[in-house]
């Protein structure tokens, strides 16, 4: 994990310091902007901006938190104002899976990419406030306390939007299943 640090050397660098970021934190910003506005295109520009916003104010990092959570707040702030702006379209997630490995039959790995797809669908339908809580514990390990702080919220807010997400997915995937037995 980078920390403070190692940003203060980074702010020192004048051609390397975009690069480094993007190395280390260029996938998981775009997933995270990707997941919020659900449009490839968009998380595209969103991650240029956060990546941008970071280089031109890395001399700000206070260090209070990890330079992971620091980019995730950043990116979640480019991502609302995009949201809010007249260029905004809801497009409707169909995520690519990479293959699941060499044992598995052809007729296995469909199963499993369509699966994974529908909890992608299902988890992108919840409103972004429960969303976002989800994606941040599920996918990228953050504490209630790192949460709080990209989200800018009380811990106590956290938990209880992660205890409604968790309720409202398993709402929903249950409703698939029980039409499946059905």
């Amino acid at each position: 994990m980078l920390n403070e640090d190692y940003m203060k050397h980074l702010a020192n660098m004048d051609t390397n310091t975009l690069e480094h970021l993007m190395d280390h934190f260029g996938q998981d910003i775009w997933n995270f902007a990707y997941s919020l506005t659900k449009n490839r295109s968009m998380a595209d520009d969103i991650a240029q901006d956060v990546f941008l916003q970071a280089f031109l104010n890395i001399a700000s990092f206070r260090g209070e938190a990890s330079v992971k959570t620091w980019l995730l707040r950043i990116t979640r702030n480019v991502s609302y104002n995009y949201r809010k702006s007249a260029f905004f379209r809801r497009v409707l997630l169909v995520d690519v899976i990479r293959s699941r490995g060499q044992g598995n039959s052809a007729e296995q790995s469909y199963l499993e990419h369509e699966a994974t797809n529908e909890v992608w669908r299902k988890l992108l339908s919840l409103p972004t406030k429960y969303r976002e809580v989800l994606l941040l514990q599920a996918k990228y390990g953050l504490s209630l306390a790192e949460m709080a702080h990209i989200l800018q919220i009380p811990e106590g807010t956290v938990k209880s939007r992660l205890y409604t997400a968790r309720k409202k997915m398993f709402s929903l995937l249950k409703e698939d299943y029980c039409y499946e037995t059905v």
